[in-house]
């Protein structure tokens, strides 16, 4: 097993570094000095004793954000601990763990986390942060879609006109996001105007952008490379009253150790702990591009939030596991976490 798995990180790290060089619009790639991407450990920390290894899988844009360079060396110093980061779509980062090839994952898609959970993979998974997804598209909006009220009509409108749509087609969490507003708008989108390109967000904004097209981002991402783009937002995510189908909640999940005993479980929950402690939550909440603050955190109630634990449709006897009921409590995040002058 740990053989196979340092081949594999091998792989993906050199897979990762490829996918993204050109992920934001910059010529040069990202900086590592290991197979994966990685954040430097403390020299101190490193002093006073072995140094711990966790390896993430997470999204693209938790690493195109630049988030995880403001989290992850907090935390290599605190636990004297390496991470190294396997930035993927939220499937493909899902499907690392369920291989038993990362300790723990971080990402966007609560319905493939369900499945992780239901299948015994995940344990003990916990809301981190939240932010929104947005429809953008060329400034003089070809489709007409600028300030509509639902994504689904957007959509409609869009395969109507046929204007080109540029999707991820990755599997990721906005792609299952992008596939689940389809379905809504009662499209199954194909022709020469929708392009499914197997990118990540920031290279999907990129082509978008040069090819005048419209395409599904989550707000993060869109706000830091907005400085290299031209593209627009036509239709606003609930952060801006926009539609709750839009919502954006990330979850950390450590992988089960009774699946995978090599995984580095204590190393994980402590990863989970330190995301979720007033700490994280404060470096998630300061962290800001072009002087927009990214994700909102959640992870701190004084209320308990027990549905973070178990799949959405999971009742536990009290009838309350449903759609709606998800809903709400993200548009009580927003009314809670959210300024109204954002």
């Amino acid at each position: 097993m740990a053989i196979q798995r340092r081949r594999f990180l091998h792989a993906a790290g050199v897979g990762a570094l490829l996918g993204l060089s050109g992920c934001t619009g910059e010529s040069n790639p990202p900086q590592t000095g290991d197979e994966t991407t990685a954040s430097g450990g403390s020299q101190e920390g490193e002093s006073s004793g072995t140094t711990q290894e966790l390896t993430l899988a997470t999204t693209t844009s938790t690493y195109d954000t630049g988030l995880l360079d403001a989290l992850n060396p907090v935390f290599e110093e605190k636990f004297n601990a390496r991470i190294k980061t396997i930035p993927q779509g939220t499937g493909a980062a899902i499907e690392t763990a369920r291989n038993g090839d990362a300790d723990v994952i971080l990402v966007h898609a609560r319905g493939a986390e369900d499945e992780f959970l239901e299948e015994g993979y995940g344990v003990n998974r916990r809301d981190v942060m939240f932010n929104d997804f947005v429809i953008v598209g060329p400034a003089d909006d070809p489709a007409g879609v600028q300030g509509m009220s639902s994504a689904a009509d957007a959509f409609a409108t869009i395969s109507e006109t046929q204007s080109t749509f540029v999707s991820r087609g990755d599997d990721s969490g906005t792609n299952k996001k992008e596939l689940l507003i389809w379905d809504a708008a009662g499209v199954e989108p194909s022709g020469e105007w929708y392009r499914a390109i197997g990118k990540g967000m920031g290279d999907t904004l990129v082509q978008a952008d040069q090819s005048g097209a419209y395409t599904l981002s989550d707000r993060g991402t869109y706000l830091a490379t907005q400085d290299n783009i031209d593209l627009e937002i036509h239709v606003q995510g609930p952060l801006k009253g926009g539609p709750t189908i839009l919502k954006n909640p990330y979850g950390v999940i450590p992988v089960n150790p009774a699946k995978y005993p090599d995984v580095n479980y204590p190393l994980a929950m402590a990863y989970a702990g330190f995301l979720t402690s007033p700490e994280g939550q404060e470096i998630i909440s300061n962290y800001t591009a072009n002087g927009s603050q990214l994700f909102f955190p959640n992870a701190l109630s004084e209320d308990p939030q027990f549905g973070q634990y178990v799949p959405e449709d999971y009742s536990g006897g009290s009838g309350n596991g449903s759609a709606s009921v998800s809903d709400a409590q993200f548009e009580h995040w927003v009314a809670e976490n959210v300024p109204e002058d954002f």
